[in-house]
């Protein structure tokens, strides 16, 4: 099974993103700040991380950097989800090696799309 890792600091986003990850049929893990969200990704080696950019002691990223360096994450598929919409800040987004970058507010299904286009393509 698919594992995805949802890190925001926002409870509300985070338990929506999760419960409409399993209704898609994928496992999920998930964390409240930057710091627990590298934890989880070394503990868990999820598949996909969905990766708030303004969390607490670590920012999204800040995680995907990290993430990215560490041999054991590198091939991990990242997608920031944040309010930030500036360009800059979503260049910084790629440039920090993510994926994909969803804005907030952000429409859940298209979401699941985009997570299920990444899988697709990482499989193929």
């Amino acid at each position: 099974m698919t594992v995805v890792l949802v890190a925001d600091d926002d409870a509300d986003i985070r338990d929506l993103v999760a419960f409409k990850l399993e209704q898609a049929g994928l496992e999920v893990i998930t964390a409240e700040d930057g710091q627990q969200a590298v934890e989880q990704a070394r503990a868990h080696r999820p598949t996909l991380a969905v990766l708030d950019v303004s969390m607490p002691a670590l920012s999204g990223i800040d995680v995907c950097r990290m993430l990215r360096a560490d041999p054991a994450t590198a091939g991990m598929l990242i997608i920031m989800l944040t309010a930030r919409v500036q360009e800059q800040d979503v260049e910084g987004g790629f440039s920090a090696g993510a994926d994909d970058y969803v804005t907030k507010p952000f429409s859940p299904r298209e979401l699941i799309s985009r997570i299920q286009a990444l899988l697709t393509r990482t499989r193929a």
